[in-house]
C-alpha cells in the first residue's frame, strides 16, 4: 500500500469519527475538553467536527482559543435523537 494510500485511510477514519460525532450533538452541545495544560473545562461547540488538513479531527469551542483534538472532547449528553 502507498504513502497516499495510508494517509487516505487514515484521513477517513477521521471523517468517520467526526460524522459520529456530528450526527449524535449539535453545534452548540455542551462538553468538556482537556486543555494542554490537563485542566479539565467544560463549555459549548461552536462548530461541527471536522478534519484539519487531513491528519487531526477537532472542533472549535466556546471560549477556547483554537481547536481542539476531537480526543480530548467529551460530550456531556446527546443531543439528536
Amino acid at each position: 500500500m502507498s504513502r497516499a494510500e495510508r494517509q487516505a485511510q487514515a484521513t477517513a477514519k477521521l471523517q468517520a469519527a467526526c460524522d459520529r460525532f456530528n450526527a449524535i450533538h449539535l453545534v452548540g452541545a455542551a462538553v468538556s475538553v482537556e486543555l494542554d495544560s490537563g485542566e479539565v473545562r467544560e463549555t459549548v461547540t461552536t462548530s461541527e467536527a471536522q478534519v484539519l488538513s487531513g491528519h487531526t479531527a477537532v472542533i472549535w469551542l466556546d471560549g477556547v482559543r483554537g481547536c481542539y483534538d476531537l480526543e480530548r472532547v467529551t460530550a456531556l449528553k446527546a443531543e439528536k435523537a
